[in-house]
């Protein structure tokens, strides 16, 4: 049992540092994530300074993290579109519009549950 719980703590452990790695990368070369990092930042502690329900909070916290990793996922997108088709084709525009449309359609998201969240 030792064993299986030291080797599933190990796996775990990798994946923390595959991810932080992944973030670090992401983080460095893409400006959008810098973007969406300060306006979830500010989502956020709009959803603490303001008067909502927990579910309101947990929504808002929930689709800001969401744009995040839409954004992540894009960038991925992005790189691997780049390195198999250095020039321009219309399966790699394709590919790279419809991760960004991905982005936008989570962030539109975020932005209709703020909506909602307020006027009610």
């Amino acid at each position: 049992m030792r064993d299986i719980v030291a080797r599933e703590l190990g796996r775990f452990a990798n994946k923390v540092r595959w991810s932080l790695a992944g973030w670090r990368a992401a983080w460095a070369s893409e400006t959008s994530l810098r973007q969406w990092t300060g306006v979830n930042l500010l989502s956020a502690a709009l959803a603490f300074l303001l008067d909502l329900t927990t579910a309101e909070r947990a929504l808002i916290l929930a689709l800001g993290l969401a744009i995040l990793a839409a954004e992540l996922f894009n960038t991925a997108i992005e790189e691997i579109v780049d390195r198999l088709s250095p020039e321009e084709a219309a399966w790699a525009k394709k590919a790279k519009d419809c991760g960004s449309a991905g982005v936008a359609l989570t962030a539109l998201a975020g932005g209709v549950a703020w909506l909602v969240v307020l006027l009610s």
